[in-house]
């Protein structure tokens, strides 16, 4: 079973969430909370593997809950997918800083909202290649990339950076494979390679470290 956080200052909304969600044989809601304290509290207790974060709340913002909820989590930290009502807005990049996996509009369909679940609680993240491409773009615009150190030019492989680039522009690992003339099961095995040497959960903080880095540029 995935275990999901609902995070919202309407209870009508969480309501709705919970119905969606738990209308999915493999979720289960195990808690909820109105404001950015009651979550980390509550992620702390309920150890969910996937929080639905609302980034505009009285009494404590989500940012602030997600990077605590992500920085002192015991073992397996959760991921975090940030439900907003505008798109691609300061509090949507502030979210994909403080560690955030993706995010959906609160008017999503339900269909979409369970299987963005699925993905997070995967280790997937949200990589749609419209969406991705849009977010980064701006996120690195906003943003300027700090200039590359040593450390971290030998941090990975040519074909382990090289790789990491190719996601940075949004692409799939069938679409890198074609591209590289190399098999999608190698393009998986390199990535993984590469997220484990940089210290990243998924695809999407993937992303942001590249940008963040000066690895990936706009």
């Amino acid at each position: 079973m995935i275990r999901v956080l609902l995070v919202d200052d309407q209870a009508i909304v969480r309501t709705g969430f919970r119905v969606i969600l738990e209308l999915a044989e493999d979720i289960e809601v195990v808690g909820e909370a109105a404001d950015g304290p009651s979550a980390v509290e509550s992620a702390r207790r309920s150890k969910p593997d996937v929080v639905l974060m609302d980034v505009r709340m009285p009494g404590g913002d989500g940012l602030s809950a997600t990077r605590e909820i992500l920085d002192h989590a015991a073992g397996q930290p959760p991921e975090v997918l940030v439900i907003t009502t505008f798109d691609l807005d300061e509090y949507v990049f502030g979210a994909l800083e403080a560690g955030a996996s993706g995010f959906v509009l609160k008017d999503t369909d339900p269909d979409e909202l369970v299987e963005a679940v699925r993905r997070l609680a995967r280790g997937q993240g949200l990589m749609d290649r419209a969406v991705t491409r849009r977010v980064m773009t701006e996120f690195a615009r906003r943003r300027p990339p700090k200039e590359r150190t040593p450390d971290v030019v030998e941090l990975l492989t040519s074909r382990e950076t090289e790789i990491v680039r190719m996601l940075s522009k949004g692409m799939s690992n069938a679409e890198i494979a074609k591209a590289l003339f190399i098999e999608t099961s190698t393009v998986k095995s390199h990535l993984g390679r590469a997220m484990t040497k940089i210290g990243t959960r998924d695809r999407l903080q993937t992303v942001v470290w590249a940008y963040r880095t000066g690895v990936a540029r706009p």
